[in-house]
């Protein structure tokens, strides 16, 4: 039991280094950066991962994301680093036709976008003792700590743009920004639900239509017992065939609670999630190693070895010309709404 819990404490240990940045964080989350580790091959560690442990965590990564358990995100799988993506660049015109007149011509045209896959390392560390106990489930412990992380650092790159990787877009709440998608609290002069409207409002002049929000658990609160005005609440929690679901307005809502929110930057983000498009390489690999150091520990000296889990993924926003709005430099399929100093 001694040992149980020890490796337990352990895991949290690289679980909250990870969640506070620092050195511990960065190793944890990009990899061990310098030093040689002795690496065993797979058959090694088979005892340890079950052969389907690749599909069980792709699988359970968008439980564990925010964004990417938003229902009409689009998901795409890669078989290669980058994949292009071609997009209508402008829109072709109709002309109404007198007797005998001339048809004019029109044209449509593409641009390419590109999708990049980049890797996402997790490392966690189990002691060796641990390891010797075969009656110690230590996959079941680790599994739910490595899913975690990686949906952490998925929502921060895509939302914020936290330790994004150079070749990803620009994220949500930046690029909104840059669009004049912003609305702060307060701005409509009447309440946070007619704020809240003011960001759907947003979107909704850009020729797209809001179909879910995302927002920080401390949302909740300002929500609760907000009414139309017809008296009808505009926050619900209700039960579906898909379980349960908070909604805004009618929309789909969702509440970060993986320690990605970026709570100075934005309240809720609203949009059409059907333009944001995640793509992943089904190439998840993993390396056990006892001879590197990890978050300032040597695994060596402690007597330890760590599981070190790899996959590559990217995204890519698509925005379109519509017919609401031509102007590429305020058309955005996303709004949010900004605390401010409230």
């Amino acid at each position: 039991m001694r040992l149980i819990r020890r490796a337990i404490d352990q895991l949290r240990w690289l679980y909250w280094a990870a969640q506070f940045g620092g050195r511990g964080a960065d190793l944890i989350m990009r990899g061990v950066s310098g030093g040689a580790l002795d690496n065993m091959d797979r058959d090694d560690v088979s005892a340890l991962i079950p052969e389907d442990a690749a599909k069980e965590i792709i699988k359970s990564v968008p439980q564990a994301s925010t964004v990417l358990s938003m229902p009409r995100v689009r998901r795409k799988t890669m078989s290669r680093k980058q994949q292009r993506l071609p997009i209508v660049d402008f829109l072709p015109d109709a002309y109404w036709v007198s007797e005998g007149g001339t048809k004019q011509q029109t044209k449509a045209g593409w641009t390419n976008l590109f999708v990049t896959a980049e890797e996402l390392a997790v490392i966690v560390a189990i002691d060796e003792n641990v390891l010797d106990d075969s009656d110690y489930d230590i996959w079941g412990e680790t599994k739910p700590l490595l899913i975690e992380a990686i949906g952490q650092k998925i929502d921060q790159a895509i939302m914020f743009g936290v330790d994004a990787p150079a070749s990803f877009p620009e994220a949500i709440v930046p690029a909104a920004d840059d669009h004049s998608q912003r609305v702060e609290v307060g701005d409509s002069a009447v309440d946070y639900a007619a704020d809240v409207n003011l960001v759907f409002a947003e979107v909704e002049e850009d020729g797209y239509p809001v179909n879910g929000v995302v927002a920080r658990l401390g949302v909740k609160q300002k929500l609760r017992g907000l009414r139309d005005d017809n008296g009808q609440p505009i926050f619900v929690t209700s039960l579906r065939d898909d379980g349960r679901t908070d909604s805004i307005y009618g929309e789909d809502m969702r509440f970060s609670t993986n320690g990605a929110w970026e709570a100075d930057d934005a309240d809720l983000i609203a949009g059409d999630w059907s333009a944001l498009l995640f793509a992943i390489r089904q190439d998840l690999r993993w390396k056990l190693a006892d001879q590197a150091t990890v978050g300032g520990v040597s695994l060596f000296e402690t007597d330890r070895v760590a599981l070190r889990v790899t996959f590559r993924c990217g995204f890519q926003i698509l925005n379109p010309p519509n017919r609401e709005q031509p102007d590429d430099t305020l058309r955005f399929p996303f709004a949010f709404l900004d605390a401010g100093t409230t």
